[in-house]
């Protein structure tokens, strides 16, 4: 075996766990960014029902 036939297995495993590890990358990424989308949505509804309540309540005085 020559040293490029060990470089080439080398290379060749290494191609399985890299190829785990990008999925998992994209999968975390793409939960957290739903995460932030649904706690901005969550904010805003917040907000709004806030300064309804504060209206209501200025109405009522």
């Amino acid at each position: 075996m020559t040293a490029w036939e060990t470089l080439l297995d080398v290379l060749i495993s290494l191609i399985p766990p890299a190829a785990v590890g990008v999925i998992f990358w994209i999968m975390m990424r793409s939960i957290l960014r739903a995460d932030k989308g649904e706690r901005d949505v969550y904010a805003k509804i917040e907000a709004e029902e806030r300064a309804k309540r504060a209206n209501a309540l200025g109405e009522q005085r």
